[in-house]
This record gives C-alpha cells, sequence and structure tokens, in this order.
C-alpha cells in the first residue's frame, strides 16, 4: 500500500491497537417493527439509518435518525471450531485484577478490560463503527450528546441482564472517589457530564463539548459497570481487589492462582455468538495465562508444546531461535504479517521532576547522546524502524514536521556544557561545579531488553553520562511509574483514536501518582492549549492545535522516540488455524485470545502431530510473509 492522507473516518483506525478488543463488538439484534412502529430505511454511506416515529419515547427529541452498520464485511471465518485450551503466558503475576483503581494499569490489564465492551466498536480494516452493547445510535444538533439503543439480549456473565442502569451506575461508579482513579475521574466528570436513561434499553450521553460524529462516539461512549455487583465505600479498593467480577465479554476468570496464573473460561451461551462481528470469533474453551519470569523460560515452554504460540517481534528469537527439527517437520510453524495502524510510543520518558532532568539542556543533551540508529542496525538487525515522535501514524494529525534528535556528541557536548556539566571525572562521567554526576537510573522491564540498554549506555557515555540499568518485575517498573518514583522510563504508551495530550502532558496530572503525566509535565501555557484542543470541534483546528502540541512536546525533550514496528511475527504449533486471510489491517497479535481472536484451536489436529513427533512423520514446512497491509 502506498502512503496516502486519511480522511476522517479512516482516523479511526488509531483506536485499534492494543485496545481495539476493548470495543469490538455488534449487536445483530433489532426492535422488531411491532415494538419500533413503521421504520423508513436510508442507506448512507455505509450506515444504515432509520427515522424512528417520535411517539416511540415520548422523553426523546423528535426525529432522530438511528444509525447502525451491518453491511460492512465480516472479518471471521465461518470455518471457526470452538472449544480447546489455549495456554498462554505473561511475565509477572498483575498486582490486583481490578481494571480501574491503584495498580490497575499493568500489561495484564489488556486482558481483563477485553472482557468489558464498550457500546461502539470499530470495524479493523473499514474503519467504520459499528453496534456492540449499542444497536443502534442517534446524534443531537447540539453536536455534544449521542443517543444509545441498548442491545436486549446482553447479559452479564452471571445471567444478569446489562441495561440502563449499568451504565447509569458507570458513570456514578468513575466519579466516586473510592475508586482512588484520577484520571477516571476527571474523564467522567468533565468530558462525560452528563449520562440519561429514558428506558431500561435507552440511555443518552452528553459530553462537555462539540465535536464531530465519529469522535463523538467514542469520547462519548463508555463500558457499563454491574450495578448489581459492587459497592462503593471506601474500603472498594482492598474488598475489590481480588473478586472476580461479571463480564460482558466471551469469557470470565474462573481460577486465580496468586503468582502462578490465571484462567479464563468461555461463558456459556454468550449472548453475543449471534452477532454479526463476534460470530466466529474468541473460539477457544479455557485460557490459561502462566506466569514464567524469563523469555527464554517460556520459550523452552513452546518448544515442549506447554505454550500454544509465542512472538518473535524480537530479531534474536526470530532469526536465532525459531529454527530446528520441530519447525523443518512443520510442526511449528511461523508468519510475519503485516499492519497498517499507528505506532505506540516506545522510549525513553524522563521525569522532569528530578532536579538534573529539570534541565532543558540536559534533556536535549540526553537526546543527542542516545544512539537509536546504531542500536537498530546493529543488535536490531534493521528489523525495526526508527520513531519519529510519540504521535506517529494518526493521519493528518500528526506533524510530519518532526523528526527525532540524532545521535551527535557535539551537540550533546554543547547542551551539557550550557547546563553547566563542564568537567568530567577520571570515569569519563560528567559533573558540574557542585559535584553532581550526569548519573541516571533507567528503569525497565523485560531482560530482553537488557543488550538495548546496555548499547545505549556504552555509546552515552561517550557523552558523560552514565545510565544506570534497572531491571524490575514488569508490574513492579510499571508502578514505579507511575508513582513517579523513576528517573528515566523505559517503555511505550498504546494508541487512541486521535492524539490525546491532557493525560500525558496537563498540570492537571503532573506531581501525583497514578496519571499517565510521568514526566511531570507542568506548563501554563500548554495546558491552555490541551483544553482548547479537547474543546474543539472543527478538525482544521484540531488538527493545526495537535501539530503545535507535538512541536511544544517535542521541543520540551522530555520523550526520547526509539523504534517501530510495522509488523507482527509469531510462531505457534500447527493445531492452531487462522483464517485464510490471517488477521486484519490493526491486528496487534494474530494469537491474542481476548484481541480480535479470529483463530482457532483444533484438538484432533493436536492429537495428530504430537503422534507424529513420536513416530517422525513430517509436514511441509510453513512460514508464511503477508503484505496486504504493509505501508511503503
Amino acid at each position: 500500500m502506498s502512503n496516502r492522507n486519511f480522511s476522517t473516518r479512516e482516523m479511526n483506525w488509531v483506536a485499534l491497537y492494543a485496545s481495539l478488543w476493548l470495543l469490538i463488538g455488534c449487536s445483530e439484534q433489532k426492535e422488531s417493527e411491532s415494538t419500533a412502529g413503521t421504520v423508513n430505511n436510508i442507506e448512507s454511506d455505509n450506515y444504515l439509518v432509520e427515522i424512528l416515529p417520535s411517539y416511540q419515547n415520548e422523553l426523546l427529541p423528535e426525529g432522530l435518525r438511528w444509525e447502525t452498520n451491518e453491511s460492512d464485511p465480516v472479518f471471521s471465518s465461518n470455518e471457526a471450531k470452538k472449544g480447546g485450551k489455549f495456554n498462554s503466558w505473561i511475565l509477572s503475576f498483575p498486582l490486583t485484577l481490578r481494571t480501574v483503581g491503584p495498580d490497575s494499569n499493568g500489561s495484564f490489564s489488556t486482558y481483563t478490560r477485553a472482557n468489558n465492551l464498550g457500546l461502539v466498536g470499530v470495524h479493523p480494516n473499514t474503519l467504520d463503527y459499528y453496534p456492540v452493547l449499542a444497536t443502534h445510535w442517534a446524534f443531537d444538533d447540539d453536536d455534544r450528546t449521542v443517543y444509545y439503543r441498548l442491545n436486549k439480549n446482553a447479559t452479564w456473565s452471571d445471567g444478569e441482564p446489562v441495561t440502563a442502569d449499568d451504565f447509569m451506575f458507570a458513570v456514578d461508579f468513575m466519579r466516586s472517589e473510592h475508586i482512588v482513579a484520577p484520571w477516571y475521574n476527571n474523564h467522567y466528570t468533565n468530558v462525560i457530564v452528563n449520562i440519561s436513561k429514558y428506558d431500561d434499553y435507552t440511555i443518552s450521553i452528553e459530553g462537555a463539548t462539540a465535536k464531530p460524529p465519529e469522535e463523538m462516539l467514542n469520547e462519548y461512549g463508555l463500558s457499563p459497570i454491574p450495578r448489581h455487583f459492587y459497592r462503593l465505600d471506601e474500603n472498594w479498593v482492598q474488598e475489590y481487589n481480588w473478586r472476580l467480577a461479571p463480564t460482558t465479554g466471551a469469557y470470565r476468570i474462573s481460577i486465580v492462582e496468586k503468582g502462578q496464573y490465571v484462567e479464563f473460561q468461555r461463558n456459556g451461551n454468550w449472548w453475543g455468538d449471534s452477532n454479526l462481528y463476534l460470530r466466529n470469533r474468541y473460539n477457544v474453551d479455557i485460557i490459561r495465562f502462566t506466569v514464567i519470569r524469563d523469555m527464554n523460560v517460556a520459550w523452552e515452554y513452546f518448544l515442549r508444546g506447554e505454550l500454544d504460540s509465542f512472538p518473535l517481534v524480537m530479531p534474536s528469537f526470530w532469526h536465532e531461535k525459531a529454527n530446528g527439527e520441530d519447525f523443518d517437520n512443520g510442526y511449528i510453524q511461523k508468519i510475519k504479517f503485516y499492519t497498517d495502524r499507528p505506532r505506540p510510543s516506545y522510549g525513553m520518558w524522563m521525569n522532569m521532576d528530578d532536579p538534573i532532568l529539570g534541565n532543558l539542556n540536559v534533556r536535549l543533551g540526553i537526546a543527542h547522546a542516545t544512539n537509536v540508529e546504531k542500536m537498530l542496525s546493529t543488535l536490531l538487525r534493521g528489523d525495526y524502524e526508527r520513531l519519529k515522535m510519540q504521535f506517529e501514524g494518526y493521519g493528518d494529525y500528526s506533524n510530519p514536521s518532526i523528526q527525532p534528535r540524532e545521535f551527535d556528541l557535539l551537540q550533546a557536548d554543547n547542551y551539557f556544557v550550557a547546563a553547566g556539566f563542564k568537567n568530567r571525572g577520571p570515569d569519563g562521567i560528567r559533573a558540574n561545579e557542585d559535584g553532581q554526576r550526569l548519573a541516571f537510573r533507567v528503569v525497565y522491564g523485560s531482560q530482553e531488553h537488557t543488550p538495548r540498554l546496555v548499547l545505549l549506555r556504552e555509546e552515552a557515555k561517550k557523552a558523560g553520562i552514565e545510565l544506570n540499568l534497572q531491571l524490575l518485575d514488569s508490574s513492579a517498573q510499571f508502578k514505579q511509574i507511575l508513582e513517579k518514583k523513576h528517573q528515566i522510563a523505559w517503555m511505550g504508551w498504546s494508541t487512541g483514536l486521535v492524539p490525546r495530550f491532557w493525560q500525558y502532558y496537563h498540570s492537571d496530572n503532573a506531581h501525583i501518582p497514578q496519571t499517565n503525566n510521568i514526566t511531570n509535565t507542568d506548563d501554563p501555557e500548554l495546558d491552555s492549549l490541551i483544553m482548547r484542543y479537547r474543546k474543539s470541534k472543527e478538525k482544521d483546528e484540531r488538527v493545526r492545535l495537535a501539530h503545535l502540541l507535538q512541536r511544544m512536546t517535542h521541543d520540551a525533550g522530555a520523550y526520547v522516540p526509539t523504534y517501530k514496528v510495522p509488523y507482527t511475527r509469531e510462531a505457534y504449533w500447527r493445531w492452531l488455524k487462522m483464517p485464510k486471510h490471517f488477521g486484519t489491517r490493526t491486528t496487534d497479535t494474530i494469537f491474542n485470545p481476548l484481541g480480535e481472536a479470529l483463530f482457532w484451536f483444533d484438538e484432533n489436529l493436536k492429537l495428530e502431530t504430537m503422534a507424529a513427533k513420536q513416530e517422525g512423520i513430517s509436514y511441509p514446512v510453513v512460514n508464511i510473509t503477508d503484505t496486504t497491509w504493509r505501508v511503503d
């Protein structure tokens, strides 16, 4: 595919990386004509628009244009089979099973949140919206209010119906100080300002500012919270740390062995199985995530058939380890699948509350002393590409003028001298007149990243910087970062619908724990522009402000972008089967059982394969490369 500008609707695709499964789904059910009255259908830009009679509910505004989407192509496979137990792994045990509140934003939350579906989703190929827990939606003339008709067949995993009361409760819940979640408190107070119930299956959500329709569906949508399950009080965080809440998704957590594994079980008679875009997905019956704290150990589990798939994005695994008899005999297969989506913001994040890192010249010097280019060309074998900035790949919203700072020792020297770090000690590390050394602690959460950071550390010494590497359990690493106890964090953020600046850069989120402003940016001018961006309805103005905000945050130099990966690479045992198209435009991981979850498990094929291994029977080698969604 060639480079191109993205239309407004195409920008919906950025909601899908790592978080697509939070929204995806579809309700095929519609109210019968005996309930809804006469309906006039109008085809409009791939959406079915319905003009409902005003007498359907006397409290609703007259003439609402109810929309739905059942015309986009289905992206699952009719060949999919249900059943089987999928074995996967995680590097560390989660600190909580809550989806909000302290310690709830770790990597495992990707899976727990996947079971709490939203009102609408985004089609992973066309980028159109389609129904999930809402069957239809309509926009008010004020450009701030969205009306939703809920799917009457949707139930919680404990059998209770999902109703308007659960959405009403969700707003009260997210505003409560008892959940200790500042971001949610703010969003559901200052972004979502009101929710109204018209009957058990009709609600409206009002936002603070006018927005285009495609942004309203994302910004002014939400997932329900089970009113019948939670009790909000000052003990909520502790009381619900490990309690298993009902879900609306295909699975529920069935077994928790602390420190060892978490197991999900598919919900029987799940309401989503009859829906157009959920059909033939989430196919395995049981999912087990076993804690394996070393990636190399996990690889040995995989080779023994105790794990069913394994990520091969890391060059050392793809080039060196993914070979041998099991691959040559066709028992284990490989796929490299290119995608077309925004890229997570991998890199180094500096805490500007640190006395030395608070100096702009120091930060810019560090950026020029970070030899990303050498890391990419040597350790990463040219497999990865240089990331230019935090918000890369957002179509019109990305600022094309921003380029990453290159490794330049002369530039680094100039900045460090300007910051007062003129002298070098016997070890070559710079110090200022007060004796403060140019030394920083870099916290990271994966042993496999150690060689990368060692290379950057050795290159940084040439500029007179000492980087002290601190490897932590991934959950502990993220906890330290959110508590703002780091100096430099080695990590990446996932993507959203459009660039979001408030959570990362507004001063409301600085200097306090459990917020995403991990650089502790505190700039009144930036705050003002962020709020203008949030309130703006016009795309041209929002794009202009987004470009300006990206320039300002780039100039602040608190983030050093490193790399992006335009594909997923995975190894898998041949009993895992995929659709003929393998994945979608926005696939994150093909064998994520709680993501798009298009694959299925063939138990008979597993028995056959294991018997073939014993008997020395081989199969054709399978090494797939799919470039359908490659962007040149």
